[in-house]
């Protein structure tokens, strides 16, 4: 029985999408549910699964092809390997050798790529896949079994420039949009930066003491990004202007507080947004930051997820970043920027104390946020952020 394979229903916001990855070529006997294929939209990278067991017969798009929603990417063919059965020697008796002309022709895209970057003569392989068809493992099972190869070539003549060598790679749909954002971020706000400083020891105090009773009642352990969102929501009650967004030559006021949490990922940094945090407790934001933290490594975010979000977090001090000006994220009209934590001599009632100190920067655009309420919506979460209790207090 034939199945057509189609691209998922997009999102009203995403106009199309591109083929990231084939896992599977056809004539590769699959199972029900096995992923076929990486679909990357601007947003979010999408998974097609088998719809049964059995494999693709073919494909009628490449990696890399522009597709729409819920168009024919392939055809599917559920039971037996499309065609008939093929023995592996029967296999290797129709394609007894691999000629690096014709192999051309059959190889696919991430075959091709993968024999590029390990300059791999494409006829000293021998394929495993039905037909004699040659798959990314057997590349790397090549790779790995010839590491006397690379040291052969050095002994050659060396020219004077050999050795240096550079490699192009398509940007990534989701690198482009961030490419594009940023920019654009930059050329059509009036962005402006200003900074302060926290003394971090009484959340750290708080922390020490807590933690292992926090984590035994609530199955996750008390970070910081929880005091961060919480102050975060706390000072946008008292600064509506910048929870607030530009349209056109209005100003929208947003009477819910959706913060988008920024997170790195393998294919660059998302902002997937906490909805309604000023109903949320610690523990609910600890584990929601960390469920969408692991969706985004794992490239399970949904366009959902990353959808809407009035204000950004992000952390560069996990990485050891002590200052930056971070880049709005818009249509938002601020971004706070958090850093490392590092110990600093403070003047303290005229002494000299060593305290955990860390760098605030808040990134905004002038065009709707001034001077008055940018400083003292950071010196609000300074000011939370001393003194937590007042975070529980509604103070």
């Amino acid at each position: 029985m034939s199945i057509e394979i189609k691209v998922p229903v997009l999102p009203e916001s995403v106009a199309d999408a591109t083929i990231a990855t084939w896992h599977v070529q056809p004539g590769e006997q699959v199972s029900r549910d096995q992923n076929l294929v990486d679909i990357e939209t601007d947003k979010v990278v999408l998974e097609v699964v088998a719809p049964e067991d059995g494999s693709i017969s073919e494909l009628l798009f490449q990696e890399g092809d522009t597709v729409l929603g819920e168009q024919v990417i392939a055809n599917f063919v559920a039971g037996a390997v499309s065609g008939q059965e093929v023995t592996k020697a029967e296999a290797e008796a129709a394609s007894p050798a691999v000629e690096s002309d014709e192999s051309n022709d059959v190889l696919s895209p991430s075959v091709r790529r993968l024999i590029a970057e390990h300059n791999v003569d494409a006829s000293q392989l021998k394929g495993s896949g039905v037909g004699g068809r040659i798959t990314k493992e057997d590349v790397e099972a090549f790779v790995k079994s010839a590491p006397a190869a690379k040291p052969a070539a050095a002994s050659a003549p060396v020219a004077p420039l050999e050795g240096r060598s550079q490699k192009r790679v398509p940007m990534t749909r989701l690198r482009k949009t961030i490419a594009n954002r940023l920019l654009e971020a930059k050329n059509s706000t009036a962005m402006l930066t200003t900074f302060n400083e926290v003394n971090m020891q009484p959340i750290m105090d708080i922390r020490k003491q807590y933690q292992e009773i926090f984590e035994k009642r609530h199955g996750i352990r008390l970070g910081f990004m929880s005091f961060y969102v919480k102050a975060v929501t706390e000072a946008l009650k008292r600064f509506p202007e910048v929870n607030a967004s530009i349209d056109g030559d209005e100003i929208v006021y947003h009477n819910y507080f959706d913060v988008s949490i920024a997170v790195s990922t393998p294919r660059g940094l998302v902002t997937p947004v906490l909805r309604d945090t000023d109903t949320m407790s610690l523990a609910e934001i600890e584990k929601n930051v960390r469920e969408l933290a692991l969706k985004g490594r794992d490239g399970k975010l949904s366009v959902d997820d990353m959808t809407g979000g009035n204000f950004t977090v992000t952390n560069g001090g996990v990485f050891g970043s002590l200052m930056s000006t971070p880049i709005l994220n818009l249509p938002q009209s601020a971004i706070l920027g958090m850093h490392a934590i590092k110990d600093r001599p403070m003047a303290v009632n005229g002494e000299v104390v060593i305290q955990p100190m860390m760098y605030l920067a808040l990134s905004y655009d002038h065009r709707i946020v001034d001077g008055r309420e940018s400083v003292g919506f950071l010196v609000a979460i300074k000011d939370f952020l001393e003194d937590p209790t007042r975070l529980l207090l509604d103070l």
